[in-house]
């Protein structure tokens, strides 16, 4: 672990140099999260995981008060390792919801098929087949509120983001970008690869919590008619 000061309120824990083996990095990244969810160290008021690190958010006077002579820092630093260095702390394959995304891949949603199929060498049928074949992990959520970010691509539909973005994605747009693949929750700009279209709201405000994906969770995508799609999107 390596731990870097972000301001006077914050600590961010590197726990992988690199994402490297993505499902993997991700298990140890969620356990570690857990763990210090669970230990409700004095006065940190936020915990955020990202790809290889979790961000630790502290409130520095209560922090203080519990270090007495020692650095507010080392000594939040010490309970971080002492939490994060329990035996069999990162061991078994962590939680996570698996979720069933209908997508519609027809030709008005599809804006970037074609161009996925040619960079592929193959058709646009077999983009699909392959592309709703496997099983994704959420690594994170960013970018716009609810946009997972899914690795589990195969890797012949890996394909760089778009030289120029959109500046209006429509809401639902399913899209590769590199070797992840994601969804688009509103209407946003964009530079991802867009290859169809989900019907599934992903994130509401009115609902806890509002994004219906979390890290950790797993994607299958199945293919839906353009009529399925309209019906489910009543």
């Amino acid at each position: 672990m390596k731990f870097v000061a972000l301001g006077d309120s914050a600590l961010v824990v590197h726990l992988r140099e690199e994402l490297g083996k993505p499902n993997e990095t991700l298990t140890v990244v969620r356990r570690a999260l857990e763990l210090l969810q669970r230990a409700a160290l004095p006065g940190v008021t936020e915990l955020t995981a990202s790809y290889t690190t979790v961000a630790i958010f502290f409130d520095p006077v209560i922090v203080a008060r519990h270090a007495n002579d020692e650095s507010s820092t080392q000594w939040l630093i010490a309970r971080v390792t002492q939490t994060l260095r329990k035996p069999r702390a990162f061991r078994g394959k962590g939680g996570g919801k698996l979720f069933e995304i209908p997508v519609c891949y027809d030709g008005e949603f599809a804006l970037d098929l074609a161009a996925v199929a040619q960079h592929a060498g193959v058709s646009e049928q077999e983009v699909v087949r392959r592309h709703s074949g496997g099983e994704y992990r959420v690594h994170c959520i960013g970018f716009t509120p609810g946009f997972p970010y899914l690795s589990g691509l195969p890797v012949e539909l890996a394909i760089p983001r778009r030289p120029s973005p959109r500046k209006h994605v429509p809401m639902g747009s399913v899209a590769i970008g590199g070797e992840q693949t994601g969804i688009y929750p509103q209407t946003s700009p964009g530079g991802w690869n867009v290859i169809g279209r989900t019907p599934r709201r992903l994130f509401d405000p009115e609902q806890a919590p509002p994004a219906l994906l979390q890290a950790g969770d797993c994607v299958r995508f199945h293919p839906i008619t353009r009529a399925e799609f309209e019906t489910l999107a009543r």
